[in-house]
């Protein structure tokens, strides 16, 4: 992802939140998450791109793990828009992740989603393994 991508991307970032009922996410939050991404060796983001236009996006973050001598990748944010869903660009997104963290010797992949989500369950089922694992989660 590039600065250039800023206008389509926030595009699509808007049709996020709203998929998630959190389209009153302050800018602040919006304009220091696109920063992160552009300079930052923890976190990266990719783009899809149909006819000059941003259709996808997907968000991963790098961290430390108790489990393995290598860092692990979180897939934090994918988003694919409505017009071109089920075409492929979910799963051109994921793999895209997929090879990132290889390049940088990641020891996994991992990331989540409501459960409510089945059609990009549908996705995940074909691309990973569904752990079973149940999330909590506390607002500090």
């Amino acid at each position: 992802m590039s600065v250039d991508d800023e206008a389509g991307w926030r595009k699509l970032w808007a049709g996020y939140l709203e998929f998630y009922k959190n389209s009153d996410l302050p800018e602040a939050v919006t304009a220091n998450s696109f920063n992160r991404f552009l300079d930052n060796d923890e976190w990266f983001a990719f783009v899809a791109v149909e006819d000059t236009q941003l259709v996808g996006f997907v968000h991963a973050l790098l961290h430390p793990s108790t489990w393995s001598e290598n860092d692990v990748c979180y897939l934090e944010d994918l988003f694919v828009a409505q017009s071109v869903r089920g075409g492929g660009v979910g799963r051109a997104l994921i793999e895209k992740v997929f090879e990132e963290a290889r390049s940088r010797n990641c020891h996994r992949v991992y990331w989540i989603t409501e459960e409510s989500n089945k059609q990009a369950r549908i996705l995940y089922d074909d691309l990973a393994t569904l752990t079973g694992f149940v999330h909590y989660r506390r607002e500090l």
